[in-house]
């Protein structure tokens, strides 16, 4: 009865409306009305066929909210509608996993903003947004969300209110609060599934990255997105691989001097070197200081020039690889290989001459130039099988490829892209004097880790 009131009352709207509109047909309105009741029926049947979730406390906190449970939030038919194409791409077992996950983001700028505006319309169920800053009006060419009437207002509750007329479900938490060691135990308490380190102070940053490191919690750090205006040199990778960003070199250097870090954060970062230095201050009296323009203490007052699509794209890459993480979907991020195609001919003519040696003939050898580019970046990422810690990157990778060659890891079987591995001259020749059984009973962890990257390679080459 309510459902066919709900009708009724839309073609009495109609109705009222034909004068203005006209050509209307009552057919028209419920053929709507059946389009729509069936897209409902269709996220209704694949909830309760992979089993819909449970649970009784309440959810988020804004304006219009359903109360629910984020572990609940799936249940929900308008969360599930507003979900749709998340659920036909993840699963649903996989999307509510996003939808129970609670995630950090710290920095609410250009590219945190825009970061927590995925999260949000991805489904993450608990939002936690720390910034100590307000909305300014030269923000607004990279703020996500804010508008003119925003600015003055805290970038917190900016984000919180804009929310919460997107996804009211999502409990959402803003702190107009600075982050700083003192900071740590209250803003990274709670285990959060993911923290998104989107600040732009060295201090500040620093501190983050080690206290996640010291937790084991899961963080995703954003290098320099200023005076970049290349949307396809922006990549994923761990920050010893970063290159070309002086916010990246100087990272690396403190958290390893000051607290022992050398690797193991992945980071969003742009290989394109930096397109315009800080502007020079500009006081408006000549006996004022940088010092005397700071909000807080050791923050820059200099401003860097910013293209406000390129850290919208930062967030957005770390919104996207935050996302795919909390689901378990697997995938592979480009790795960060400064070869060029001279290199991958180099070491294709090696693997034939030592084809040529060790079996007296090439004929085995199955891939040629491309193929060997696709074995050493994707699989092997420029690096030995044996070594890939990374430490070589840039214009080192280049020296090391004069040490590398390619071998067959089984070597009954030919030289395919599913059977060959990178490794150093030495390691070469001691593994054509091994077998696999003694490599499987001496080195099970080596062996496990090989043998899962080349049936990477049968599968995506569907051998």
């Amino acid at each position: 009865m309510e459902e066919r009131a709900r009708q009724l009352l839309l073609l009495a709207a109609v109705a009222g409306a034909g004068a203005v509109v006209g050509g209307l047909s009552v057919a028209s309105v419920f053929s709507f009305l059946s389009r729509a009741k069936r897209r409902e029926g269709y996220v209704r049947k694949l909830l309760e066929s992979n089993g819909g979730a449970g649970g009784t406390h309440a959810g988020s906190t804004g304006p219009g909210a359903r109360l629910h449970a984020s572990s609940d939030l799936l249940s929900d038919e308008v969360v599930a509608e507003q979900l749709t194409r998340n659920i036909q791409f993840f699963g649903v077992q996989s999307q509510k996993k996003v939808t129970e996950s609670f995630v950090v983001v710290i920095g609410l700028g250009g590219v945190g903003s825009h970061a927590a505006s995925m999260l949000l319309r991805s489904g993450v169920g608990r939002l936690l947004l720390v910034d100590f800053d307000q909305v300014s009006l030269s923000s607004l060419n990279r703020h996500a969300v804010a508008t003119r009437e925003d600015v003055g207002t805290p970038k917190a509750s900016c984000l919180k209110k804009h929310f919460s007329l997107i996804y009211p479900e999502c409990q959402i938490e803003a702190r107009v609060q600075l982050y700083d060691s003192s900071a740590e135990d209250e803003i990274l308490s709670g285990q959060p599934d993911f923290v998104l380190d989107c600040i732009d102070n060295i201090d500040t940053k620093v501190s983050l990255l080690a206290a996640c490191v010291r937790r084991g919690l899961r963080v995703l750090s954003a290098m320099g997105a200023g005076a970049r205006a290349d949307p396809t040199r922006i990549r994923v990778a761990d920050l010893r691989e970063s290159s070309n960003d002086p916010l990246s070199r100087a990272v690396r250097h403190r958290l390893k001097k000051d607290h022992g870090i050398e690797g193991g954060i992945p980071v969003v970062f742009s290989m394109e070197k930096p397109k315009a230095k800080l502007l020079p201050f500009q006081g408006s009296k000549e006996e004022e200081t940088p010092s005397d323009y700071q909000i807080v203490p050791g923050f820059r007052v200099r401003i860097i020039p910013v293209l406000g699509t390129i850290p919208a794209i930062f967030g957005q890459v770390m919104a996207s690889y935050v996302v795919t993480q909390l689901a378990q979907f697997d995938f592979q991020t480009e790795p960060i290989v400064n070869l060029d195609l001279d290199h991958y001919r180099v070491l294709h003519h090696r693997l034939l001459e030592h084809e040529e040696l060790i079996y007296g003939s090439a004929e085995q050898v199955l891939v040629d130039a491309e193929e060997v580019m696709y074995i050493v970046k994707e699989l092997w990422r420029g690096r030995s099988a044996r070594d890939q810690n990374m430490k070589d990157t840039g214009r080192k990778m280049w020296r090391s490829v004069n040490e590398l060659m390619l071998v067959r890891w089984d070597k009954t079987k030919p030289a395919g892209v599913s059977n060959l591995i990178l490794l150093k001259f030495s390691e070469a020749d001691a593994h054509e004097s091994t077998t696999l059984d003694q490599l499987k009973d001496e080195e099970p962890e080596f062996y496990a880790m090989v043998s899962r990257v080349l049936k990477r390679a049968e599968t995506e080459f569907a051998l």
